[in-house]
This record gives C-alpha cells, sequence and structure tokens, in this order.
C-alpha cells in the first residue's frame, strides 16, 4: 500500500477504545480488501510559555529567565508526546499484522484529527474512530470530542468501534428516506463492506403510504442486489425505537445516516445521530 491507494483509515489515540478500533479496521479489511493506515494525531495545545501572565512585578532577568525554563518545558513536553504517539502506532501496526492485515502502515501528524482525516481524504475508503478517547473515558455515557467533528466533516463513511469487538454478521440500516439513508443503500448493494450479512431495513414513522412506498422501494433495491434483507416500519421515537431494536434482535452493526448540512436536519436527525452513538452498545457505520 502507498499513500496513494485507497485504503482504511484507524484513528488511536491509546485509549481503552484503541484495540476495539484496530478490530473493527482488520474485519474491515478483510472484506473490502483494503489496506490499513494507523493514524495518530498530536494536537497543537497552547504552549506553557504563552500562558503566563507578566503583568505582575517582576524583573527583566526574571522573565527572561523564567521564559526559557518553560520554552525548556515546552520542548520536552512535545518530544515526549512524540515518543509516545510513535509507540502507539507501533504498537497499532504489529497489532493489524498480528489480526492478519498485510498491508498496514503508519502516520504521525500535527495538528487536528479533522484536518489529518481532510488531507487524507483523497485515499481513504473507510475511517474507523473509536467512540470515546482519553478525554472521554471517565463518563461512559459522554461522546469523544473529536468523534462528532468527525462524523460532521467526513464526506467518507465513518465506522465507529464499540467498546469491544464481535463478529458482525446482522445488520440493521435505520432508514428514512433521506440522502444519507439512500447513501447507505447504495453502499450495501455496491460496495463489499455488507455483503453477506443478515439486513434488516428499518423505517421509524407513522404508518403512511409514502412511507410505506419508501420503504418497500429501498427493499426491493437491496432485494434485487440479493441482499438478504427484511424490513418494518415501526411508529414512535427514532432513538427509542432502534436502540430497542438493535437489542432485541441481535444486531451486530447499525447502519444509519449522519448529521446533514441544513441547520434544521443536524437539529432533528443530528441530535438522533448523536444519542445513538451514546446509547448503542454495537458499532456504527455512518454515512453523511
Amino acid at each position: 500500500m502507498t499513500n496513494q491507494t485507497p485504503h482504511i483509515i484507524a484513528c488511536t489515540d491509546g485509549s481503552g477504545y484503541a484495540t476495539s478500533v484496530y478490530d473493527h479496521a482488520a474485519w474491515a479489511s478483510r472484506r473490502i480488501e483494503a489496506g490499513v493506515e494507523a493514524l495518530h494525531v498530536l494536537d497543537q495545545k497552547r504552549p506553557a510559555s504563552g500562558s503566563v501572565d507578566f503583568s505582575g512585578a517582576m524583573r527583566v532577568d526574571e522573565r527572561e529567565d523564567l521564559l526559557t525554563h518553560l520554552a525548556d518545558l515546552d520542548a520536552a513536553q512535545a518530544k515526549v508526546a512524540q515518543i509516545q504517539g510513535r509507540a502507539i502506532l507501533d504498537h497499532a501496526v504489529q497489532y493489524l499484522r498480528d489480526k492478519g492485515v498485510a498491508d498496514v502502515q503508519s502516520t504521525l501528524r500535527h495538528g487536528t484529527l479533522v484536518e489529518a482525516l481532510h488531507d487524507l481524504e483523497a485515499h481513504t475508503r473507510l475511517i474507523v474512530i473509536g467512540k470515546r478517547g482519553h478525554s472521554a473515558d471517565f463518563d461512559h455515557l459522554h461522546l469523544g470530542g473529536k468523534l462528532e467533528r468527525v462524523i460532521r466533516a467526513s464526506a467518507r463513511p465513518v465506522l465507529v468501534a464499540s467498546r469491544a469487538f464481535k463478529p458482525i454478521k446482522r445488520a440493521l440500516i435505520a432508514y428514512d428516506g433521506s440522502p444519507s439513508a439512500e447513501k447507505a443503500i447504495s453502499h450495501a448493494i455496491e460496495k463489499p463492506l455488507l455483503k453477506g450479512l443478515s439486513v434488516h431495513l428499518l423505517m421509524v414513522g407513522a404508518n403512511t403510504d409514502a412511507h410505506r412506498s419508501s420503504l418497500h422501494a429501498a427493499q426491493e433495491k437491496l432485494k434485487a442486489a440479493e441482499v438478504n434483507v427484511t424490513a418494518s416500519l415501526e411508529p414512535g421515537d427514532a432513538e427509542t425505537v432502534i436502540s430497542r431494536t438493535v437489542a432485541q434482535d441481535g444486531i451486530d452493526l447499525l447502519v444509519v445516516g449522519a448529521y446533514g448540512h441544513s441547520r434544521v436536519r443536524q437539529l432533528i436527525v443530528g441530535s438522533t445521530t448523536t444519542a445513538l452513538i451514546r446509547t448503542c452498545l454495537v458499532p456504527l457505520l455512518m454515512f453523511r
């Protein structure tokens, strides 16, 4: 694999979700026959030397001495972060190879995760990221802040890894007729990632002719592509119905449209998307 070959990006910060990210990336790699690039980003934090208030009484020589020490501290912290980042990536590469992924590379970047993914997007087929990173481990219902930014910004499918990987055999596509939901249907038909899985197509809403017609059309598209698919139209709150179906029907993967561009769609669909990521215990494959 070269940087020009379309591949899977496995985002890692070495947190508790890292192993699951690697497992999900390895699963996807086998299914779509693509290499994996482990990505770790060193955030550009405000330097200690820029956070000191010199408005108080301090002699010039004292200020200069303090700035020198703070600059040394910044350099030392940057070096530690670099070493730690490289160690995280070395572990990721070895783990992925042990899982049978022959085509593995690693990338250490500075900046933000969204910026790094944008730079790599042209040659990315799928992004794999954990639900939470180091900053969110303290609260099992608190999403990693980077995750939502990645999902909102990415033009590529995003696979959100659950806490631990388990074999994926049954997928639920949450269908609402939106462009992102149609993109999920097209992906299931045209791409190998979901091939061979048992698929349930779920629409949440009123039992109207329009909803039945839309759901039936989507189901027929999948059937025509020889996808093993069932479908249902259920009334109620989208988050509640989808979460209940995932739990009761033994769903291994939830496929859902993500945040839309318009403010209204972000308020309606975005809030449901965020809630599903937070509450569902299975991985989510998201399309924007």
